[in-house]
């Protein structure tokens, strides 16, 4: 097995470079191939405490359910042959045997010809007896009873190894053990059963920049997101987690440390440091620690690239890369089946599901790649919409249901492709409402209601046109738009096609924001601040995505003037007040209610209509109706207004 080729990087010796890059089936195929065949670990547990483990081998029943033959029904036990001539104008008297046969108590009179015994459901047949009438259908006779009906032999019986018979194959092994699962080995007497142990793994974080979740964040720190949701999938998938914290990037400190948690676990997860870079060591503390070391290192996935995959001395190491989605990424694709197959669980087939994909996804040749999905319910089944934050944004799972996978030989995956979504919990709820468009922080207020009521909303940020689009496709419910047409003056109901109507929604301020105390743009208008702008080459901008309603309106400014930073188009208005109260930008466009947030000074330019494109076809649909209700309470309206709104 050869080991991927490094070399140094011409012109940067303290930086290596990915020369031999592993398709994903090859990585996988070395990982698996120094993995297995091994021996399950098997331990004997009680039932209460084989919740969610593996069975290790076929479990055998011992005895039969029920044990004995019982009645289904309250009534009597009765020799069905008695009854041949029972009917409603000939009932057929039985006399009644001296005892009431109960669950758990055994009959000790045999039902003879022409008698019955009183029998509860559950309790068991006496003797004689081949069936059992329901007490409505008889009548009391002093120590007699009246049968009108026949009765057929088995009836309202159920037979010893109806349910389960012995030496059948109760559960197979691999089989997931669930509540249903305990209560069919308990019915069946089994105390203790053979299980998988599962895996005992250790997830460290490494990074000079991780602070852990509820510490003090420094500059240019981030909070650690990889280590508690590598820990929690996990556990999701059969691995008993144990997260050791976050690490700095000093090798001799963390090599104790990784060390340490080879020994006493069965296998490690770490995140961070499996790029070439110089500060990158988890990597090269990894290639020492056992045989046969590391059997891939860099594979063709996107995103996912620096993925390293060994084992040492029988124990899978994983160095996941230290972006929070390009690592949950290649840890469900790659390393869940791992993890799955040491701890004796099946594949995980409930986690897929199929979708058509909304819009063209454009991909990269020769890398497979992994794009982030959220699913909404369209005409013909589940649509799935491409949320495009990248591999370092850790909300977007917020909004994501799974990812699907793009082949390494496509270029792209067309509008309408069928694909399998892999999901990242097994299930997947489908929102009771989606709207799709402009992204606006309003619009949290208005779905509050909502949430607070139970209903799921997604809400997908692709622009105005996006949502206009979304919404003559009858991908979602309502597309919240802000576009302004020049040719009659008007916001809005000019863009809407058959099949669309309105829902006037909020009046919002969009202006020039800028750092306060900037003097190249105090105490001017929008149109002046721009060419204040223009005329400073060192004036950087921050633009918006294309399709965006702000987008329109910065160009109505700019004209046909393109200034340094008009390329970086984030796809929300906080994300343009962070790179200008960061000095990442000077100026954007954003609304008054962010800027006012962020300490950012504003100069106004435009009152937009910030309305909703209705489908008119999903009107009547509960979810839609309560959000037409909240958005028309009076409770919301205030509290647009106290966030710097102006409700229609």
């Amino acid at each position: 097995m050869t080991k991927p080729t490094i070399t140094p990087v011409r012109g940067a010796p303290d930086q290596d470079q990915f020369l031999t890059i592993l398709s994903r089936d090859e990585a996988l195929s070395r990982f698996e191939g120094a993995l297995f065949p091994r021996a399950l670990v098997v331990e004997e547990r009680l039932l209460a405490d084989a919740l969610g483990l593996a069975l290790a081998h076929d479990v055998v029943t011992t005895g039969d359910v029920p044990a004995f033959d019982r009645s289904n029904v309250d009534g009597f036990a009765v020799r069905s042959s008695d009854l041949n001539a029972a009917g409603e104008s000939s009932a057929v008297k039985l006399r009644l045997n001296d005892e009431v046969v109960a669950c758990g108590i055994a009959p000790t009179i045999s039902v003879t010809k022409g008698t019955a015994t009183a029998i509860a459901t559950g309790g068991p047949i006496p003797r004689g007896a081949d069936a059992v009438v329901m007490i409505e259908h008889t009548h009391p006779a002093g120590s007699d009873v009246e049968v009108r009906r026949t009765a057929s032999p088995g009836q309202f019986v159920s037979y010893a190894g109806s349910d389960i018979a012995r030496g059948e194959t109760l559960l197979r092994a691999g089989t997931l053990i669930g509540s249903r699962e305990i209560g069919m080995l308990a019915a069946s007497g089994i105390a203790r059963v053979p299980v998988g142990k599962k895996p005992r793994v250790a997830i460290l974080s490494t990074g000079d920049e991780l602070v852990q979740p509820g510490g003090p964040l420094r500059p240019a720190a981030i909070y650690d997101t990889n280590g508690p949701i590598v820990a929690a999938a996990v556990s999701e998938n059969g691995g008993d987690a144990n997260f050791l914290g976050a690490f700095p990037d000093e090798e001799d400190q963390l090599e104790a440390v990784i060390r340490e948690a080879l020994a006493s676990h069965d296998m490690l997860i770490l995140s961070g440091g499996t790029s070439k870079g110089e500060g990158d060591v988890s990597h090269r503390i990894v290639a020492q620690l056992g045989k046969p070391g590391i059997v891939a290192h860099g594979v063709a996935l996107k995103p996912g690239k620096p993925l390293c995959l060994a084992v040492c001395d029988g124990k899978p190491v994983v160095i996941l890369p230290g972006f929070p989605t390009s690592a949950m990424f290649t840890f469900h694709d790659m390393i869940v089946p791992v993890l799955r197959r040491l701890a004796g669980l099946p594949p995980r087939n409930d986690a897929h599901v199929t979708a058509k994909v909304s819009v063209r996804i454009a991909s990269e040749l020769g890398r497979t790649e992994f794009v982030m999905v959220s699913l909404v319910e369209g005409d013909d089944g589940l649509i799935a919409y491409p949320s495009g934050k990248g591999s370092g944004a850790i909300t977007s799972f917020a909004q994501a249901d799974g990812f699907l996978t793009i082949d390494a030989l496509a270029d792209q995956m067309p509008a309408g492709t069928e694909t399998d979504v892999t999901l990242f919990t097994p299930h997947v709820r489908v929102p009771d409402l989606v709207i799709v468009g402009s992204h606006c922080s309003g619009l949290d207020i208005v779905t509050a209601p909502l949430a607070r009521a139970g209903l799921c909303v997604r809400s997908i940020s692709v622009g105005s046109l996006g949502g206009l689009a979304a919404a003559r496709r009858g991908e979602c419910d309502l597309a919240p738009i802000h576009l302004f047409d020049d040719k009659t003056d008007t916001y809005n109901t000019p863009f809407l096609v058959p099949g669309l109507e309105l829902v006037p929604g909020y009046r919002r301020m969009q202006g020039i924001v800028f750092r306060a105390g900037d003097k190249r743009f105090e105490g001017l208008s929008a149109e002046g601040a721009v060419r204040a702008a223009l005329k400073d080459p060192s004036c950087l901008m921050v633009n918006r995505n294309q399709g965006a309603g702000t987008r329109i309106l910065i160009d109505r400014l700019l004209g046909d003037a393109r200034p340094d930073g008009y390329w970086n188009q984030p796809r929300s208005h906080n994300a343009v007040a962070a790179a200008v109260a960061q000095h990442r930008a000077d100026w954007g466009m954003t609304i008054a209610p962010v800027a006012s947030a962020a300490g950012l000074g504003f100069i106004p330019f435009a009152e937009e209509h910030y309305d909703f494109a209705l489908v008119s076809a999903r009107k009547l649909r509960p979810a839609v109706q309560a959000f037409l209700t909240a958005l028309a309470s009076s409770e919301v309206r205030k509290k647009l207004e106290q966030a710097g709104f102006r409700p229609a």
